[in-house]
């Protein structure tokens, strides 16, 4: 009796469970913070938001942070393991493209976001016992803010190129210059993540904002693929 789980096919399948699992996770996470914890705080008082600091928010970003983790890991891996590296194949293009915002938004989520909120749940934790909070968490706080919604920017034109390399059905010329298209499109992934490191939240600031900016984002690249990939 053979088990299709246990074929090379069912590893493939296992993986893109896996990906779907943790992909879900990531990015209701990431979601939550933004469309929900992000107004909450705004709104409530002193002592309710410093105690969801120290018990809620160490809890979710456990979640957010390793939910990124194995989204990352598993995607890499199917894509390694597809072995369909042609960028003038729809679908390895298409999933290229979002697997680099994929990649930028993971490094996002361990070297920008939970180093900064690490600070900003130490220094309520101090304030709460008693000692100073600490002098950093302001500005490391709002670092992360714009890192987060910056995520939540790209997460927008990631779905669709993720989605789209299965079922949209984009069709690439033999001729066409895919090194140039990821050049033009990195240098845009680029110029936001700057400022996701460097910059301020502008029209990111409310979450009407980062979602008209999102689809925004999607349909200028989806039009830069169709154009340069004629």
């Amino acid at each position: 009796m053979s088990f299709a789980l246990f074929t090379y096919g069912g590893l493939i399948f296992l993986l893109r469970w896996i990906h779907f699992l943790a992909a879900f996770t990531w990015i209701g996470m990431l979601y939550y913070f933004n469309f929900v914890q992000g107004p909450y705080f705004g709104e409530a008082d002193a002592s309710s938001k410093s105690n969801a600091i120290q018990k809620l928010l160490p809890r979710a970003l456990w979640w957010f942070r390793w939910g990124a983790m194995f989204t990352m890991i598993s995607g890499v891996l199917l894509f390694g393991m597809n072995g369909n590296f042609d960028m003038h194949n729809p679908q390895a293009l298409l999933i290229s493209i979002g697997m680099l915002i994929a990649l930028v938004m993971w490094f996002n989520v361990w070297f920008v976001i939970w180093p900064a909120q690490k600070v900003v749940i130490q220094s309520a934790t101090q304030a709460a016992s008693g000692g100073q909070p600490l002098p950093e968490a302001a500005a490391r706080g709002a670092r992360a803010l714009v890192a987060s919604r910056t995520n939540v920017l790209f997460s927008v034109p990631m779905l669709f190129f993720m989605g789209s390399a299965s079922h949209l059905g984009v069709q690439i010329s033999a001729t066409a210059n895919t090194g140039m298209l990821m050049g033009v499109l990195t240098l845009i992934i680029g110029a936001l993540e700057f400022n996701a490191l460097k910059g301020k939240l502008g029209p990111l600031t409310t979450v009407k904002g980062v979602i008209h900016c999102g689809l925004a984002l999607t349909v200028v690249m989806y039009l830069i693929v169709e154009v340069l990939t004629k």
